[in-house]
C-alpha cells in the first residue's frame, strides 16, 4: 500500500493572502464540540516541535471518529493509503492568522503573523517559504 505523507522539511507556510486575521487568534469552539481548527492549535501550541504535520491530521481524524487504542495503527496506514490536504489547508493558515514552521525533521511549531519569528521566517533564505491556500478562488 501506498502511503502519502503531507509532512514538509525546512519550511515555512505563510497565512493564505485572503486570511481575515490581523493576528494569530485562538479558534473559538462550536457549541461544546472541539473544532478541527481547535484540535490542531492545542496539539501544536502546547507541544511546539513535538509532532509532524502526519501526526496532528490524523490524530484529529481519530478524535473526529473516536478511534480507540488498538485501530489506530492500522487506521492510520488507511488514512495515508489516499492523499490528504497538508496544513497549508490548515483553517490555522486560513483563518485564524497562524504561520507554521517545518524544522528539519519534519516537526511543527506555529507563530501568528503579527510576531517578529513570523516575519523572520518569510525572510530567511535558508528555509522554503509557501502561501497557505486561499479560502476563495
Amino acid at each position: 500500500m501506498k502511503i502519502h505523507p503531507t509532512n514538509y522539511t525546512n519550511t515555512f507556510i505563510e497565512v493564505a493572502e485572503d486570511c481575515p486575521a490581523a493576528k494569530g487568534e485562538v479558534p473559538p469552539m462550536k457549541g461544546n464540540a472541539e473544532t478541527v481548527a481547535g484540535i490542531q492549535h492545542d496539539m501544536i501550541s502546547k507541544n511546539p516541535y513535538k509532532y509532524t504535520s502526519d501526526d496532528i491530521l490524523f490524530r484529529v481524524y481519530a478524535k473526529r471518529n473516536d478511534l480507540t487504542e488498538s485501530e489506530l495503527e492500522e487506521a492510520r496506514k488507511q488514512f495515508f493509503s489516499k492523499g490528504q490536504p497538508c496544513l497549508r489547508a490548515s483553517p490555522l493558515t486560513k483563518r485564524y492568522g497562524w504561520g507554521i514552521h517545518c524544522d528539519q525533521n519534519g516537526k511543527v511549531a506555529m507563530y501568528g503573523n503579527e510576531t517578529d519569528e513570523y516575519n523572520r521566517f518569510i525572510n530567511d533564505k535558508e528555509i522554503k517559504t509557501i502561501k497557505a491556500m486561499k479560502s476563495a478562488k
